[in-house]
């Protein structure tokens, strides 16, 4: 990557984001310019300017008793947690968590006693809820091992059965790749037969092979870019490249639900990291701004680089990225960005090519395109394509190419495989296909659960699909719930979620038929009944209006 220093602010430009080609004045009035962001509501972001495209994204208000419900319920288990270890200390209740050797008392501990009071007193409670084992290929259906616990989930024992036919709502599988039949498994099975599974090298050793370099060459055909670079893991894709393109007296702008792959990544780069709200355009305007205008903390030097981290779909959020606005401000203060499509490459936009394809932008307007193949295309592994310096340079610095062995070559005959079907070079429309049925499937499936009366958040195109549980111990009660009525799900809670927002994730998939997911939809409305989780009053709150606090952010320094 080019090492010249961000640019100034050009003459002319209005300091409000640049939306929709339309300015709110005081009187509501419209005019030509850019849109007010503290007035303009999501579903209003389409037809002209940077949108070619209607853009619906809102994220209804929580309720001020569950609110209120949510955090008394937090409050009692925490109480009883510092009861329960009271009683653990003199040893009236048994404690199975792992604690420190008498030998080793004098030492100073590898790890503080009360990190855990989390994992002791609340985790522990719904733990059966997470690290189910599957015995079956993770596709629309799987099978579960049935397992017990006589220790309040201290441990588990299987029972010998199995839980058969489980509708899988939980899997990254959005365009039905995870198979073990079909053009892809028996190219990959050949792939297997001729290469082995492993390399047993890094890429600059004796480890790169004709498949990772016709891999390389697809992925920068489907993309649009000039050069790509593929990795054997999706998380070190983002944790090892970061450090590789940015450094001390560089400052990175990373959206506060980024994925914890580029919080380390630009945590290990050593640049000073400043946090923006969430698809806040108003926050990341304001910290370039200031960036711009006061350079590096007491030097007051420009910075080298400014590097905007952001990702396509957010997993947790069910958001996609305001690409066009983040597109402009990025050029217009003449900084970088780095796009994470991990879950976005494949399941949006019309040829499934991602955010850009689902925009209708140009991939030359994304520095850094990075993304997974552990998702739509049903293997692992990620990719970060551009320019072609771009690409030599990385091959030349990036950790992940010099250090990480490469790629497995039945993994990467997986992904040329799924990835020739989605481009239609397999010579059938079956790819295509797909991405049309997980566009239609996820429309389906928000539509219904939002008129049921559940609190949905996200974008109204993004298979992630979160449903607000909020109180502690509805997060355990629906995941079991769900799981008697044959149906898998993913249940989230604090602290990978703020406190008060808990929530099951679906994710959609392409592989879901209209009666699976009617079927879904039927036990999820009867669960939610039981549990009183419709809490909805349609009383959304758009994204760009929730407030912000104009000096949050975080910074590494010398």
């Amino acid at each position: 990557m080019p090492r010249f220093g961000a640019g100034e602010i050009s003459a002319g430009f209005s300091h409000k984001p640049v939306m929709n080609g339309v300015q709110r004045c005081e009187n509501g009035a419209l005019k030509n310019g850019v849109i007010a962001v503290e007035k303009v509501f999501v579903s209003q972001v389409h037809n002209g300017g940077l949108y070619k495209r209607p853009f619906n994204e809102a994220f209804e208000e929580t309720p001020m008793i569950v609110a209120v419900l949510t955090y008394m319920g937090y409050g009692i288990l925490t109480l009883f947690g510092y009861l329960r270890d009271f009683l653990r200390s003199w040893k009236i209740e048994k404690c199975h968590i792992a604690t420190e050797r008498v030998e080793q008392k004098d030492f100073v501990p590898l790890y503080q006693d009360f990190e855990d009071f989390y994992t002791r007193n609340l985790y522990m409670r719904i733990r059966d809820n997470w690290n189910r084992p599957v015995c079956s290929v993770p596709g629309e259906r799987i099978d579960l091992m049935e397992r017990f616990t006589d220790d309040y989930n201290w441990t588990f024992k299987f029972t010998g059965r199995m839980i058969k036919g489980v509708i899988n709502m939980g899997s990254y599988n959005y365009l039905g790749f995870a198979q073990n039949t079909g053009l892809c498994a028996d190219a990959s099975a050949q792939a297997l037969n001729q290469y082995g599974v492993g390399m047993c090298s890094t890429r600059q050793e004796i480890g790169n092979m004709d498949k990772h370099e016709e891999l390389e060459h697809l992925v920068a055909k489907f993309l649009g870019v000039e050069a790509a670079m593929v990795y054997g893991m999706g998380f070190a894709t983002n944790s090892m490249n970061i450090p590789a393109l940015v450094g001390k007296s560089c400052l990175i702008l990373s959206d506060e639900l980024n994925h914890s792959s580029l919080v380390l990544g630009a945590r290990l780069s050593g640049a000073t990291i400043r946090i923006f709200k969430h698809n806040n355009m108003q926050s990341l305007e304001k910290l370039l701004r200031d960036a711009i205008v006061q350079g590096q903390p007491r030097t007051h030097r420009p910075w080298k680089k400014i590097l905007i981290v952001v990702e396509g779909i957010y997993s947790m959020e069910g958001s996609i990225v305001r690409l066009p606005e983040v597109i402009a401000l990025k050029k217009k203060y003449k900084a970088y960005l780095y796009l994470d499509e991990a879950h976005s490459i494949g399941a949006l936009g019309p040829n499934g090519r991602g955010v850009v394809d689902f925009f209708g932008l140009h991939p030359r307007d994304v520095d850094i395109m990075m993304g997974t193949f552990t998702k739509s295309f049903g293997s692992a592994g990620g990719y970060i394509g551009g320019s072609k310096a771009l690409i030599d340079y990385l091959r030349a610095h990036s950790h992940s190419a010099a250090y990480a062995t490469s790629m497995s070559p039945p993994v990467a005959q997986q992904i040329i495989s799924s990835m020739k079907c989605i481009m239609g070079e397999d010579g059938t429309i079956v790819g295509q296909n797909r991405v049309e049925q997980l566009a239609e499937n996820t429309k389906y499936f928000r539509r219904r659960l939002t008129e049921m009366g559940f609190i949905i958040y996200g974008n109204g195109d993004s298979p992630v699909v979160p449903l607000m549980l909020y109180m502690p111990a509805k997060i355990g009660a629906f995941g079991r719930e769900m799981l008697k009525r044959n149906i898998g799900v993913v249940v989230v809670g604090f602290p990978a979620t703020p406190i008060i927002e808990s929530r099951a994730r679906f994710c959609v998939s392409a592989a879901h038929t209209k009666e699976m997911l009617d079927a879904a939809l039927r036990e999820i409305n009867e669960v939610g009944d039981l549990l009183q989780l419709k809490y909805s009053r349609h009383h959304f709150v758009p994204l760009l209006d929730r407030p912000f606090d104009e000096t949050t952010y975080e910074e590494s320094e010398d």
